[in-house]
């Protein structure tokens, strides 16, 4: 990615790679849109999108749904500034709305070891929803060290640290429009 454009934005200086580019992600998007709205027809989905990183998911996911839902979000935490997973999750931000008998869909943008998802599914299923089901754009299954079933998942990318499309490193790089690998040098001027 070290070129002209690079010369424009230092963030693409950073990238080693794109793994997905922004129009084969925008397609994968509208798929999943109209697979949603095909199987939750007359359901009133309520999305729940996990910050940070759902965000530009969940929003052009939403605009690819031609059903009414609504959108509630949770924040969690289980990477600190890292690359790899803490294992320790923590709930910062709760929903503000309670989903007894609603269908729930959350919205993540990755999953690798399942330790956050498993977290979040035990805790939303206490809560009594109509179903609960989950769409990922990334699944990175190598990673994964506790079984969690994906209902919606948009690609499935191999054991690399990926930025870009709401992925970030130490809150930085979620503005790309693609998702893209991080120059082992950006990681490592990143952990200082």
């Amino acid at each position: 990615m070290r070129s002209l454009e690079a010369e424009a934005s230092p963030l693409l200086g950073d990238i080693e790679s794109v793994l997905l580019e922004e129009a084969r992600i925008r397609q994968r998007v509208q798929e999943l849109g109209h697979q949603i709205s095909h199987e939750y027809k007359d359901l009133d989905p309520l999305f729940v999108g996990i910050l940070k990183g759902a965000v530009l998911f969940l929003s052009d996911l939403l605009r690819a749904v031609s059903i009414p839902s609504t959108v509630d979000f949770m924040a969690i935490s289980s990477y600190g500034a890292g690359t790899k997973s803490s294992g320790v999750v923590r709930i910062l931000k709760d929903l503000d709305h309670p989903i007894a008998d609603r269908h729930v869909i959350i919205v993540e943008d990755i999953v690798d070891t399942g330790l956050t998802l498993r977290y979040l599914l035990d805790n939303l299923q206490s809560r009594k929803p109509a179903s609960l089901r989950v769409c990922v754009l990334l699944d990175k299954s190598e990673q994964r060290q506790l079984p969690v079933h994906l209902d919606y998942v948009g690609f499935s990318i191999p054991n690399r640290f990926v930025v870009g499309y709401g992925l970030d490193y130490a809150e930085h790089y979620r503005n790309l429009p693609f998702i893209g690998i991080l120059s082992p040098e950006a990681v490592q001027r990143g952990s200082r």
